[in-house]
């Protein structure tokens, strides 16, 4: 029998063997035979993709929002705990000129400058222009940035190994005397 015949492809007439292989005999995706359900398929997925991506931009939005009125209230309040260091620390400038001492007070009178600029930016600037602020700076210095962190978590190693020595000795007279330490502090 010929592959040709005019039946359709994939088919033979009864009492032969079917014929596979044939063009047209299978049907690819994207093909006119079921293009519109795989169209519609991927579309419900890209939509899907749209809702996920709008989704995490609005919940990356609120995040940021709140962490920007967060930075901006404990900014104001670290901007004035500055400023009122910067006056102790003119008073102290004043004190060092009436003694004699104009280096030791001319340097504070600087430290004193500094600290009043920093404290009106901090109680100036809003949330969100500090965060930008911070950002740039660790675009600009990124081994700044990672010098802070370096020494940040030193500190923080230092000090759970302060309190964890503190834990320890405490778990320790808690051993000894048979007493648990909760039971103590009651």
């Amino acid at each position: 029998m010929s592959h040709y015949s005019a039946e359709p492809a994939g088919t033979a007439p009864l009492g032969t063997d079917p014929v596979y292989g044939d063009e047209g005999s299978t049907v690819e995706l994207g093909s006119s035979g079921d293009g519109g359900t795989t169209d519609q398929v991927k579309d419900q997925v890209r939509e899907k993709a749209e809702v996920a991506k709008d989704k995490a931009r609005g919940a990356f939005g609120q995040a940021r929002g709140r962490l920007g009125e967060q930075v901006d209230q404990r900014s104001t309040r670290a901007g004035e705990r500055i400023a009122g260091t910067a006056s102790d620390v003119r008073s102290i400038a004043d004190e060092l000129r009436n003694q004699g001492k104009d280096g030791p007070a001319t340097l504070a009178d600087q430290v004193a400058g500094q600290a009043d600029r920093v404290g009106d930016y901090l109680k100036g600037a809003s949330g969100d222009r500090i965060l930008r602020d911070v950002e740039d700076v660790a675009r600009r210095q990124p081994l700044l940035v990672a010098a802070a962190g370096l020494a940040l978590g030193f500190a923080a190693s230092r000090l759970l190994k302060a309190s964890s020595s503190r834990r320890y000795q405490a778990g320790s007279q808690s051993y000894e005397t048979g007493v648990p330490l909760d039971e103590r502090r009651s």
